[in-house]
């Protein structure tokens, strides 16, 4: 059967042999034979299959049986499908099933709220069984059960958080624990009242073991104090055991005058501490260590006789009482105790360590926490030393901003009629509030008694560093620093008037900021040795020594500026000294000449007795050189001299060396090297002073001999240009062929 699904072979019937040549094409015969082929080898396949079907027939007749029997079935189970479906449209079951499962829902929702309802009421009426025994041991004294019930109860119904969805019978039951509780509550505290008996006349505190209120007797105290732990109430309970032991005991014992003592008797029945004086009445508390032992003997007391050794209940003793012991105790012994003096400080580390070894006791006995939260004395004990140093930083601030405001920075004339009393004599009365020595300079100046008296108390405050502890010298270190920058801050603002005009106030405040930074860089060498040693690399005060510097110079350099404007609006009232052959402008430039000699010598005279005389002499000569510079300026500018007029020129050129000849003088005064006073000293220290005095001889000389200067350089020594030259020919002498020539020579001259 295969055979005949295989592929026929057209090449085999046909007689060409090349199909795939396309030059060979079909001829009629070939085509008919190959449709008889054809037609001959299909009739084979269809007699091939015939004898194939009558070989397997009943095969294929069990096969389509098969098939038959499949589609009958099919279609009975369409029938029966379509009948369900009629039944379903018909009545659905889906209703009546949800309706059977819905009911069968609710019925376990009532079952199951009966359940709990059931559950409740057993839970109820187990809490109100519990609540009436409870009620029955207090009653009978069992206060141990009755407080461990109601701890219980507290739980079940869950005081402290209340629902309001809650049944109301909780309510109910919540009411009757609280009664029950306010109940043991009252009992109990009735029993501590009972247990703890203070005697005032007495001095004496006991302690009964057991005890008897009303129709309950034989109670034990520390069934009571066990009982009130477990009900919560222990510290309510124990809190005017505490009050009345502060009020009798610890009050009496440290504000006595004289040291107190305890002395403790025991037995089986009761303990009592008697407060009794001590043998020797002399004794005192210095040290603390009578005081200290005192208490540790009362806390042991507590501690064996009220709380039976147990921590957590002389811990809540220690909570209720130690915070108003410890405030009693600094309040009358340690604040009282406190050193008023840095030198002493040293010995109050001996309380300290009384104090320390005291809280130690403390904590051995659980009275107060370990965690160092209670350690309040130690805590002010050694923050003593640093309340100290604060408090005398505060003063020495407060000293020093006084000292600054206060003074009014004026000096007594006898320090300014003559200069070289005090700067030169060391003995005399005068060298007292306002004399000081300079560190590195071997000068002396003036200063205000502000600044000597600032720098006495800073040295004052650098001693208590050297004699303190670290603490204490680290506050007293930055009180100097503080107050040494209090004159930077308030000086200045209080003066500020004064330091913007020309007055002796500002040359005062220089010297104080000049003398404050040599002293500030002496600090170091002078006490940094003996500084505590772990100061020693940290303690510095050169920062502060170059602001004070830079103070004193910018204060300085301010009233040379405005000695320098004022002057120069003087100079500028002569209108450049032009037309002085006229009376009215020689007689205004003149006037201009001697206002300015009259400034100079109040500089002078203002200046001189308080400046050092390097500084002196410095300022003095930039003042002089910006007044001699300006006015030989202002000559050279003119552009036509009269021969009449170079006369008033030199006149009053002439006129300012004759008044300043005192101030001169004072240029070489306080230097050895400058005694010999001449003319030559004071151009070499003024090079314009040469200048104009050169300038005033140019003004009387022949024009061949001014080129004969220039020539000789003479004039260029002097600070004369070619251009100032030129010009200053050009305005005396008119044109001719002797001032060309000369002229020539001039610009012809190569140096």
């Amino acid at each position: 059967m295969e055979s005949l699904f295989d592929a026929i072979n057209i090449r085999d019937l046909l007689s060409a042999q090349d199909l795939s040549d396309r030059n060979s094409p079909l001829s009629a015969p070939d085509l008919r034979l190959l449709i008889d082929r054809v037609e001959s080898h299909s009739l084979q396949i269809r007699s091939q299959v015939q004898s194939y079907l009558a070989s397997h027939h009943d095969d294929f007749a069990s096969l389509f049986s098969l098939c038959n029997d499949a589609v009958s079935q099919t279609i009975q189970v369409s029938d029966d499908l379509a009948g369900v479906m009629r039944m379903v449209s018909e009545r659905p079951a889906d209703v009546e099933v949800r309706e059977v499962v819905e009911e069968m829902k609710t019925k376990s929702e009532e079952l199951k709220v009966k359940r709990e309802l059931l559950g409740l009421v057993g839970i109820i009426v187990k809490l109100n069984q519990r609540l009436d025994s409870v009620k029955e041991a207090l009653k009978n004294g069992k206060f141990q059960f009755a407080a461990q019930w109601l701890k219980e109860l507290k739980v079940a119904l869950r005081i402290g958080d209340e629902d309001d969805r809650e049944p109301l019978v909780y309510g109910l039951l919540r009411k009757e624990w609280s009664q029950c509780f306010e109940e043991i509550q009252e009992v109990l505290v009735k029993f501590m009242d009972k247990a703890v008996r203070f005697d005032g006349d007495l001095n004496q505190v006991e302690v009964k073991y057991h005890l008897e209120v009303h129709n309950l007797s034989g109670i034990q105290l520390q069934m009571v104090l066990e009982a009130m732990e477990v009900v919560g109430i222990l510290e309510y309970g124990l809190a005017k055991v505490a009050d009345l032991m502060i009020k009798y005991v610890i009050i009496p014992f440290l504000n006595r005058g004289q040291p107190l003592s305890f002395l403790e008797e025991s037995n089986q029945d009761s303990a009592v501490l008697k407060i009794v004086p001590t043998p020797d009445s002399k004794l005192e508390y210095l040290d603390g260590e009578l005081l200290y032992s005192g208490i540790v003997l009362f806390i042991k007391f507590i501690y064996r006789s009220i709380c039976f050794e147990n921590s957590a209940w002389i811990r809540c003793f220690g909570r209720l009482t130690w915070p108003r012991i410890s405030e009693l105790i600094i309040s009358s012994f340690l604040s009282k105790v406190v050193p008023t003096d840095a030198s002493k400080l040293p010995d109050f580390q001996k309380i300290t360590k009384c104090t320390s070894d005291f809280e130690t006791a403390l904590k051995e006995l659980m009275f107060i926490s370990s965690d160092g939260k209670d350690n309040r004395l130690s805590n002010y004990a050694e923050n003593v030393e640093v309340h100290f140093a604060f408090k005398k930083k505060t003063e020495i601030l407060a000293k020093a901003r006084n000292l600054l405001l206060e003074c009014d920075f004026s000096i007594p004339q006898e320090y300014t009629r003559d200069g070289s009393i005090w700067k030169n004599d060391e003995t005399s009365d005068l060298s007292s509030s306002h004399v000081v020595d300079l560190l590195f300079t071997s000068e002396r100046c003036l200063v205000s008694k502000a600044a000597k008296q600032l720098m006495e108390l800073i040295h004052q405050t650098l001693q208590d560093v050297c004699l303190s502890s670290t603490r204490v010298a680290l506050e007293f270190y930055n009180a100097a620093r503080d107050a040494i920058l209090l004159y930077e801050v308030v000086v200045p603002v209080k003066l500020e008037r004064q330091l913007g005009s020309f007055n002796q106030v500002a040359v005062l405040m220089h010297n104080d900021c000049l003398y404050l930074s040599q002293e500030i860089l002496g600090f170091a060498f002078e006490y940094r040795a003996d500084f505590p040693s772990s100061m020693k690399e940290h303690a510095v005060f050169a920062d502060l020594a170059p602001r004070f510097q830079l103070l004193a110079e910018e204060i300085l350099q301010r009233q040379v500026q405005l000695v320098i404007y004022n002057l120069k609006e003087v100079i500028d009232s002569a209108d450049g000294f032009q037309n002085t052959h006229q009376m009215q402008q020689f007689e205004s430039a003149k006037f201009s000449i001697d206002q300015v000699v009259f400034i100079l010598q109040k500089v002078h005279i203002i200046w001189e007795p308080f400046l050092l005389p390097s500084t002196y002499r410095k300022s003095m000569c930039t003042v002089l050189e910006s007044v001699f510079s300006r006015i030989s300026r202002d000559i050279l500018l003119l552009d036509d001299i009269a021969a009449n007029e170079t006369l008033q020129l030199q006149r009053l050129i002439d006129l300012m060396p004759e008044g300043l000849s005192s101030l001169f003088e004072s240029l070489a005064t306080g230097d050895l090297n400058l005694r010999e006073f001449s003319a030559e000293f004071l151009e070499d220290l003024i090079p314009s002073l040469r200048k104009i005095r050169k300038l005033s001889e140019l003004l009387d000389m022949p024009l061949k001999s001014i080129t004969a200067s220039w020539e000789d350089k003479e004039l260029l020594s002097c600070g004369f240009t070619i251009t100032e030259v030129e010009d200053f020919i050009k305005a005396i002498f008119a044109d001719s062929p002797l001032r060309k020539d000369c002229l020539r020579r001039i610009q012809n001259t190569n140096f």
